[in-house]
């Protein structure tokens, strides 16, 4: 783990000043779950999976989870990437990991019950970017037509890693919204509590050939940052407005 004194270094230097957000379902809003499988977020679950009980992460899958509910009460669109590998296609730097048909690949216990509610799309991906993930042979893609059939203006991105998957998801969306591909998306929201990345000591990447250190608080508050500096809302408090009768 990086010293306190490392990170409130980083935190002081490159500031997130995370805002508060209330739905009152003016907006079209939807829900974006990144990869939010055994295979990263199940204890022993896989190569990339924790090995311990972790607290960011099963606090990550918590407020997921809770978010989730809400949208599904709501019928509010949800769309969940599931990382989902060929075993004969590598993804370098990262071992082998989600190989499709393993569980490793589905989706965690506690948000099994989404692949039976209407208003949730499922992707499986075979790549870092869910945005790259989600294009088919013919051109088209998949978030893009969820983004249009929807017409969503407003997204809320919750997943892991905060500085890989959903932060490359991020930065794509925002690319492509920046562009007039995501018509009529206007905010992409990340939702802090909602996010969690993975943690690999520095004194542990050291007897790993080739591994770089990437300690978890620091790396995910780089993540945040930078999703704040490419343009995304972060925010650490997310609310709704009680249904009208």
């Amino acid at each position: 783990m990086a010293s306190g004194k490392a990170i409130d270094l980083v935190k002081n230097e490159l500031p997130v000043d995370e805002e508060s957000v209330v739905f009152s379902g003016d907006l079209r809003t939807g829900l974006v779950l990144v990869d939010i499988v055994n295979g990263f977020c199940t204890v022993g679950a896989g190569n990339l999976a924790p090995r311990v009980p972790d607290k960011q992460i099963s606090g990550m899958v918590d407020e997921s989870i809770q978010l989730a509910k809400v949208f599904c009460e709501k019928k509010w669109p949800v769309f969940a990437f599931l990382d989902s590998h060929h075993p004969d296609i590598l993804e370098p730097p990262y071992p082998p990991h989600c190989i499709i048909g393993t569980d490793e690949s589905n989706l965690v216990p506690g948000l099994q019950w989404l692949e039976n509610e209407s208003n949730v799309t499922l992707r499986r991906k075979d790549c870092i970017d869910g945005f790259l993930g989600s294009f088919e042979n013919d051109g088209s893609n998949v978030f893009v037509d969820w983004v249009k059939t929807h017409q969503i203006e407003v997204i809320v991105v919750v997943g892991i890693c905060t500085d890989v998957c959903v932060l490359d998801f991020v930065c794509s969306t925002l690319s492509a919204r920046n562009r007039g591909y995501l018509k009529p998306l206007k905010d992409v929201i990340v939702y802090s509590r909602g996010c969690a990345t993975f943690d690999l000591p520095l004194h542990v990447a050291k007897d790993i050939p080739g591994a770089l250190a990437h300690p978890q608080e620091l790396m995910h508050h780089v993540g945040l940052y930078m999703a704040k500096s490419r343009g995304a809302i972060v925010v650490s408090e997310v609310s709704f407005t009680p249904s009208k009768k």
